[in-house]
């Protein structure tokens, strides 16, 4: 199922109970759409949410509300049902809103350009807690609950622990070579993922967050965006134009899911990437068709992504799953020297490609023996 846009979208929720799925454009216009088995998406409403781009949409209220953020620094509640405004926070924040991330019922989360992060009750309409601990946009947000804590990564290069009991930064990792570009929580909160613009994806333990435990070396290029599947087994974007099966200790690509386009993926789940106007611009045309982000449905039937192609596309997750989106995953990456020694990282290298090339080795081998047996037996 796909829908086509007027204009590129930036992020998109799936409602909690419901078959619906809203996106947000760089227009500032707030899309809402009906999807069903066996038929086109259809749209509900589009509603002019803000002056400026509308970076980011979560459903809050059990699904009778849906919150969007904006560059133009203001975050907006609107009816799900007719998409009209409830209530505007105006300055919100002092710098454009990338992220808005929801904790319970009544909080939601939201994180800006220059590395705020604020917390908000949705029926106070209040402030509840902040955190300024990151010198550059907030690139994705993940909420523990069983310790109450937000991970949130960004363009700094660090990784946040931050403890809304206590209102406080707990911990923050050392400064990475790379931005942090996603997060997720896996192994049963034991491990923290974070997807990089080199393709690496770095393992943090619970606990010990100052530094990474395991580089995985599995894609050629960004990994802008990650969706957990299970414990073992999370979803991930490039911008190599593929969505991959990835699993996690043992680290390697399990296999490719779908390709949203033929173009690069930016990002595959949360968040749309931006960080300073000037970043964004130096980017802009490698960036036209990319990915943007996706998202599952609440009966985990869906995976829904967006591109800069303008498309929305609803994936059923069984077919993906079961390998029947034809893809061709020639780009894998090639690991580094200084990560090939004794980590015991996964090379990515696919298990049956590796056999097929050495079984094809060995059947040449065995031809040319023939051959020689052959030519002496004449002489």
């Amino acid at each position: 199922m796909e829908v086509l846009h007027e204009e590129m979208p930036f992020d998109l929720a799936f409602h909690p109970s419901s078959p619906l799925v809203a996106t947000s454009l760089i227009t500032g216009e707030l899309n809402l759409f009906r999807y069903a088995a066996e038929s086109q998406p259809e749209r509900l409403f589009v509603a002019k949410a803000h002056k400026e781009s509308c970076r980011a949409v979560r459903f809050v209220d059990s699904g009778k509300v849906i919150l969007t953020g904006s560059a133009d620094c203001s975050i907006l509640a609107s009816d799900v049902e007719t998409g009209k405004p409830i209530a505007r926070l105006e300055d919100a924040h002092e710098n454009g809103i990338n992220r808005l991330v929801s904790l319970t019922e009544t909080t939601v989360a939201s994180g800006d350009d220059e590395g705020c992060i604020k917390v908000w009750d949705t029926r106070e309409r209040s402030c509840c807690n902040s955190f300024h601990c990151h010198e550059d946009y907030i690139s994705d947000m993940t909420y523990v609950s069983d310790s109450n804590q937000i991970l949130a990564t960004s363009g700094d290069g660090t990784l946040s622990v931050n403890n809304l009991r206590r209102n406080k930064v707990k911990s923050q990792s050392e400064f990475s070579e790379d931005e942090l570009l996603s997060v997720v929580v896996m192994k049963n909160g034991k491990k923290v993922v974070c997807g990089t613009p080199s393709g690496a994806l770095l393992l943090y333990s619970w606990g010990f967050f100052k530094d990474c435990s395991d580089r995985f070396l599995g894609h050629a290029q960004s990994v802008d965006t990650m969706l957990k599947l299970d414990e073992e087994t999370l979803i991930s974007g490039a911008s190599d134009g593929v969505i991959r099966l990835v699993g996690i200790l043992p680290n390697r690509i399990i296999q490719p899911l779908a390709e949203h386009s033929e173009y690069p993926i930016e990002a595959l789940g949360m968040f749309w990437p931006f960080s300073a106007l000037s970043r964004f611009k130096n980017r802009m045309f490698s960036l036209v068709m990319y990915l943007c982000n996706a998202a599952f449905s609440n009966d985990r039937k869906y995976l829904g992504s967006i591109s800069h192609d303008k498309m929305l596309k609803l994936w059923d997750l069984q077919e993906l799953l079961n390998g029947q989106q034809a893809v061709n995953d020639d780009k894998l990456g090639e690991p580094d020297s200084d990560d090939s020694d004794d980590d015991g990282m996964d090379v990515d290298m696919d298990p049956s490609s590796s056999k097929g090339s050495r079984s094809t080795k060995t059947s040449k081998s065995q031809s040319l023996g023939r051959t020689t047996s052959d030519f002496l037996a004449d002489l």
